[in-house]
């Protein structure tokens, strides 16, 4: 058993070509990268020193892992951009394969790119699959005990290791109670929704539905429906109500 077994941290080698840019310059490119799970949920890119092209000058220790071992923080410069503690190394991790590669801060990158194709919030993960299914069931949102939206033709959504989500046409939400917000999200293998809040029982519910205008193609047959928070709103499926499941 490796120490990457030992210590439950699951670490592949990935075929695609990965890039990240900081202030418009290229930080690294490789088709080499490196795909390990810190947490279960999904992966991080690691990455060869080789392949890395901007500058990492050493601020001090980083934050310990207990099972990556003592880190290494740098700051990532490139043609005049900096990304200070935007690096971590891990040269001596008991986790052999970690000791020759470099991690860049998802969030220190100002765009991450898996070949052509620009990537959100996090790589990736090539054991999640997303299923849009057209179905017939009927299904009933409730908001304070406000029918908010009522519909016999829904698209479900199934993504691994997450709640079935229940898109509904616009035709079929009281889009009169609904109010557009500012709020903008990314998923990796969505793309980007739009937010709204709910008005019922004389309050506002805060970014309680969302949709994708435009989503990815795994997820196209939900472009434009309308889905529904069914961790903080009552979801009745075939005229039963259906246990809230919990926020991860």
């Amino acid at each position: 058993m490796s120490a990457s077994q030992k210590t439950r941290i699951r670490i592949e080698k990935s075929g695609k070509r990965v890039r990240a840019y900081l202030g418009g310059h290229l930080v690294v490119d490789t088709t080499g990268p490196f795909l390990v799970w810190e947490v279960p949920y999904y992966p991080t890119y690691y990455f060869p020193e080789a392949d890395v092209r901007a500058e990492l000058v050493e601020d001090g220790p980083g934050k310990r892992s207990p099972s990556r071992g003592d880190a290494t923080a740098y700051t990532v410069k490139v043609d005049g951009a900096e990304a200070p503690g935007g690096a971590l190394r891990y040269a001596e991790s008991p986790i052999e394969e970690l000791r020759g590669l470099v991690r860049l801060d998802w969030e220190a990158m100002d765009a991450w790119f898996e070949e052509d194709e620009e990537v959100f919030v996090h790589p990736r993960d090539p054991y999640t699959r997303v299923d849009v299914l057209a179905a017939s069931r009927h299904v009933r949102v409730e908001v304070d005990g406000v029918t908010v939206a009522e519909s016999s033709s829904p698209r479900l959504l199934f993504e691994t290791g997450l709640p079935v989500r229940y898109y509904l046409p616009k035709t079929h939400v009281r889009m009169d109670l609904l109010e557009h917000t500012d709020t903008v999200t990314h998923c990796p293998y969505k793309g980007t929704a739009e937010y709204w809040s709910v008005r019922a029982g004389g309050n506002v519910h805060e970014d309680l539905a969302w949709s994708y205008p435009t989503p990815l193609e795994e997820s196209r047959k939900v472009a434009g429906l309308v889905c529904f928070y069914s961790e903080k709103v009552d979801i009745f499926v075939d005229g039963v109500l259906q246990p809230r499941p919990s926020a991860r």
